[in-house]
């Protein structure tokens, strides 16, 4: 039976206060960490009571998920990012509903974006995802074409590149899943060193985002512990 301390709001407050708490263990300040709510395979109604809590910004994996909420939620001020990996034939769709894109990692898609977009009038915050972890079920561009990837998408001038985006190899050992968002950072800097400006590093879920933090995350992605169970 679930009582008041497992209702959304509660599960908000919670995260919001394991984030504060894990960013001033890494010295950081709190206002410096923001929290993207992952709403995926929640319903509208769901995400509808999150923005009641003051939260205007979602997460999605795909595409026909964010189709659908997009419509059953229009009369709100929304943000909806697209998180999951995505394939170039929705790009359209993308081009017109999302407000960011936190997962490009190829140059067919960067060009299938930029294309749509164009033709919408409208630029698109995006995210590199670098793959990080050596598990096959990753996806994400190789860490050593990140310099010559980002250079190409100087010219794409629809698609604003805000920083870079990871997930960390799926495991028990803390130190393995450290490495995976030191790397993403170690990237950034060198990246940001060559003429890039990247000041977005989305690194750390539910089950791992002490660890981003503490590793110079700017923004974690939370699901299960905002949400509960799917």
């Amino acid at each position: 039976m679930s009582g008041p301390a497992d209702t959304l709001a509660a599960r908000w407050a919670e995260v919001r206060a394991r984030v504060d708490a894990a960013c001033r263990a890494a010295g950081r300040d709190p206002a410096d960490v923001t929290v993207l709510p992952v709403s995926k395979t929640f319903a509208p109604e769901v995400v509808r009571e999150a923005a009641a809590l003051g939260l205007n910004r979602f997460g999605e994996n795909k595409v026909q998920e964010l189709r659908e909420k997009t419509t059953a939620l229009a009369d709100l001020p929304l943000e909806w990012v697209l998180i999951g990996h995505l394939q170039t034939n929705k790009a359209r769709d993308v081009a017109r509903l999302a407000s960011e894109v936190q997962s490009l990692d190829r140059l067919n898609l960067a060009e299938a974006l930029h294309r749509r977009l164009d033709a919408e009038g409208r630029a698109l915050d995006v995210l590199v995802q670098v793959k990080t972890s050596p598990e096959e079920s990753k996806h994400g561009l190789p860490p050593e074409e990140l310099p010559a990837f980002l250079d190409r998408l100087r010219d794409y001038p629809t698609l604003r590149v805000r920083g870079l985006m990871t997930m960390a190899v799926q495991s028990d050992d803390a130190e393995a899943v450290r490495a995976c968002f030191r790397l993403l950072c170690e990237l950034r800097d060198a990246a940001v060193g060559l003429g890039h400006a990247l000041p977005r590093l989305s690194m750390g879920m539910s089950g791992d985002f002490p660890l981003a933090i503490a590793e110079g995350a700017t923004e974690v992605r939370i699901g299960t512990a905002i949400f509960g169970r799917r």
